[in-house]
């Protein structure tokens, strides 16, 4: 079975989920091109979800992907949270910021049966999950509607896990890709390949069909993945400079300026590695700092700094999330780069 064939689309191009810089349009556009549109939800309370849900229903009958995170939330960590605030104590100072007046708590959740009771009435096509899966029981329930289930690895072991698991398809997520790694069976990124060494290893090691993502901008990325093997292609920091993309204007330039092919890993954002353009946080605080609360705790700290700066127009406290290669981007239509990065394949 193709994936297209799995997944009811036309086109073996899925959308990545990008929270922050994308909400239904996006994925609309993707959908109603052909591709798989997806939709991040990790940061959607229920009542924001079942807002998303309707409108996307009311705008396309297309299959649509809804991402998920399954991280273990952690204890709250009070000494390491003042550490942290410590650290940033220069820049709220600098900011005007009163430490002691910030949020606490987290701001993405893991998928839940509060979540799946939204869901259940929709009969969602397809769910993609990243840092592994939900608990047996919630995997069970999902099955039980008939949605298709996918999920991200970064090794092979990994996808062999999922497979174990019993899902649909897997994400095979290179070193390149932006945004958060969906690692999940150990936190050595040094264990974490390029696109085409993962993707040969993972397409020889399981029978599920394989999805690559990771680096690939255009249609010769797509080409190349899919002779090694993959059944296809997750594309995301192509579409941020897409009109349906919500992406900031800081955002914007940023991806469009020579900074854009300098990018690291950092935690310092959320305290989770996600790669990201390299600007005054990840070169002054990072990219990886130890001091820096488990995810996602430690995005409550720095938020406030990233707001105030960005009423400066300064991006230096921003998530500028973007893979290794943004020479893809471009101000098209989803639409038409949905087609441009398929216009290779011969379906």
């Amino acid at each position: 079975m193709t994936l297209q064939e799995l997944l009811d689309i036309e086109l073996p191009i899925i959308q990545a989920p990008m929270a922050g810089v994308q909400g239904s349009a996006l994925a609309i556009a993707v959908s109603e091109a052909g591709g798989l549109g997806s939709l991040p939800c990790a940061m959607l309370g229920t009542d924001a979800l079942l807002e998303a849900l309707t409108t996307l229903q009311a705008h396309t009958r297309k299959s649509i992907n809804l991402n998920f995170f399954c991280h273990t939330p952690p204890p709250q960590q009070p000494e390491r949270e003042a550490a942290w605030r410590k650290l940033l104590a220069p820049y709220y100072e600098q900011y005007g910021i009163d430490p002691q007046a910030l949020p606490a708590g987290p701001q993405r959740r893991p998928f839940s049966h509060e979540v799946a009771d939204v869901l259940e009435a929709f009969q969602p096509p397809v769910l993609s999950f990243h840092f592994g899966l939900p608990d047996k029981a919630l995997l069970a329930r999902v099955k039980s509607w008939g949605s298709k289930m996918i999920a991200s690895a970064t090794t092979v072991e990994e996808a062999l896990w999922l497979e174990a698991a019993g899902i649909d398809a897997i994400i095979a997520q290179g070193l390149e890709a932006g945004g958060h790694r969906g690692h999940f069976l150990s936190d050595d990124i040094n264990l974490q390949m390029g696109i085409f060494a993962l993707l040969p290893q993972i397409v020889k090691a399981v029978k599920l069909p394989v999805i690559a993502a990771g680096g690939i901008v255009d249609a010769r990325g797509v080409t190349a993945a899919m002779a090694l093997g993959a059944a296809g292609v997750q594309a995301g920091t192509a579409y941020l400079l897409c009109p349906e993309s919500t992406t900031s204007a800081l955002h914007r330039a940023a991806l469009k300026s020579n900074g854009a092919c300098h990018t690291a890993l950092t935690n310092v954002f959320s305290g989770r590695p996600a790669r990201g353009i390299v600007n005054r946080a990840i070169r002054e605080l990072g990219p990886i700092n130890h001091s820096a609360p488990a995810f996602p705790l430690a995005s409550a700290a720095i938020t406030p700094l990233r707001t105030a700066a960005e009423k400066q127009n300064n991006g230096g406290f921003s998530p500028l999330w973007c893979g290794q290669n943004a020479s893809g981007c471009k101000e098209v239509s989803a639409a038409e780069l949905t087609l441009s990065l398929a216009a290779g394949l011969h379906l």
